[in-house]
């Protein structure tokens, strides 16, 4: 009778455990709507594709996590995380002083600079200088909008987009004189057929650590500190295993962890 009682006792000590595990939340990662190549965009078939999506899958993997891709309007990422409809950012957001105000970040897991593109047939830099004047065009609620408010007083108007999408098509129709972003991201839009026959590359803007960051983090809520510890240690152990640079190596021909490419959002 005893062994019985205490076969039955495991197996209702593994059920429980079971069901634990079931009922364990998901992750719910939050990634702006709109396509943002080569880092987040939809497949034909509605699937998220893109290296932060294949970069997060690995961490989520090497964390144990069951992690759920959430698109959400960009400007209301952060109001998004903050009252739980998604639990982490993973959005090419720049780590900087004004947002950890409100929120908290992972480690860094990826940086790069910032670029100015323009009309192939406009020769000009990326200097204030070269933009006093002009319509420069940037996402609205990103670091570019910031820095270019900051840094091009002298351009006739800052122009601020929904979407990056919204502002490439706008230069690209002549309604704008220059665009500012991330230069990765400019770099796919140059590639593409409407980039190629518009626009080029200016160069890169002058560094600012207080406005652009260090890099790109994953956004998490301040009281996350567990999650917040786990997606670090992820970042660390698919650094350290290969997983990191293999991912990449599909993606760049450069460090984009050390931003020897291309700055984000």
């Amino acid at each position: 009778m005893k062994t019985v009682l205490k076969t039955f006792a495991a197996a209702l000590l593994l059920g429980v455990a079971a069901m634990g595990v079931a009922k364990a939340d998901p992750v719910k990662i939050g990634v702006a709507a709109e396509p943002y190549p080569p880092f987040t965009s939809p497949d034909a078939s509605g699937k998220w594709v893109g290296w932060e999506i294949e970069f997060i899958d690995a961490v989520c993997a090497e964390e144990k996590l069951d992690c759920v891709i959430t698109p959400v309007a960009w400007d209301g990422i952060i109001p998004a995380l903050t009252t739980k409809k998604i639990d982490l950012i993973v959005s090419s957001m720049s780590i900087t002083a004004e947002r950890e105000k409100t929120i908290d970040f992972s480690d860094k897991y990826y940086n790069t600079p910032t670029a100015i593109i323009g009309p192939k047939d406009q020769k000009f830099g990326a200097t204030p200088d070269d933009l006093k004047g002009k319509v420069v065009g940037v996402q609205v609620s990103t670091v570019h909008a910031v820095y270019a408010k900051k840094h091009f007083t002298g351009a006739s108007e800052i122009k601020e987009y929904q979407t990056q999408d919204e502002a490439n098509n706008d230069l690209a129709a002549g309604r704008l004189d220059a665009v500012q972003a991330d230069s990765i991201a400019l770099g796919e839009f140059l590639k593409s057929d409407q980039g190629k026959a518009c626009c080029d590359l200016k160069g890169m803007v002058a560094p600012d650590d207080e406005v652009l960051g260090p890099g790109v983090g994953a956004g998490v809520r301040k009281e996350d500190t567990e999650l917040k510890g786990k997606i670090n240690a992820g970042i660390k152990a698919i650094r350290s295993n290969g997983k990191y640079d293999e991912i990449s190596k599909k993606y760049f021909d450069f460090d984009i962890y050390g931003g020897g490419g291309a700055q984000s959002n």
